[in-house]
């Protein structure tokens, strides 16, 4: 079975240089979101965090030399499902971003850490356990 997933926008930055996590960034930027999904948009405000599901759509095709790989922090290689590598089976990377702005099917975010031009596959709220 082949999933087949199409972006519902796409992220954009000024910043020349992203961080390689979001819990490390204060880049701003925006998330466009195609119009034919504003609905679905309503009910998200500024000062409210968003999970955004994304595309790494610049890393090379995985292949099995990669099912081990040496984060940046570390000297010791670990397995891909241990670490953030961008460098996975299914090319698939999740930030939680804070909502600066929202006008119509713009938001305006920080904590990017993601490319210029990265395809947003999803975006679901932040729900934190009391």
């Amino acid at each position: 079975m082949c999933t087949k997933m199409e972006p519902i926008g796409f992220a954009y930055t000024d910043a020349t240089e992203i961080p390689k996590h979001w819990t490390v960034s204060d880049v701003e930027g925006t998330l466009v979101i195609d119009k034919k999904y504003l609905e679905g948009l309503r009910d998200i405000r500024a000062g409210q965090q968003i999970v955004v599901v994304f595309q790494f759509h610049k890393s090379p095709k995985f292949s099995p030399e990669y099912l081990r790989q040496i984060p940046r922090y570390s000297t010791e290689k670990k397995g891909v499902f241990s670490i953030c590598s961008p460098v996975r089976p299914n090319p698939i990377g999740i930030s939680v971003l804070e909502v600066l702005k929202i006008k119509d099917n713009i938001l305006h975010v920080k904590g990017i850490d993601m490319l210029n031009g990265t395809p947003i596959l999803d975006i679901k709220p932040n729900i934190k356990k009391d």
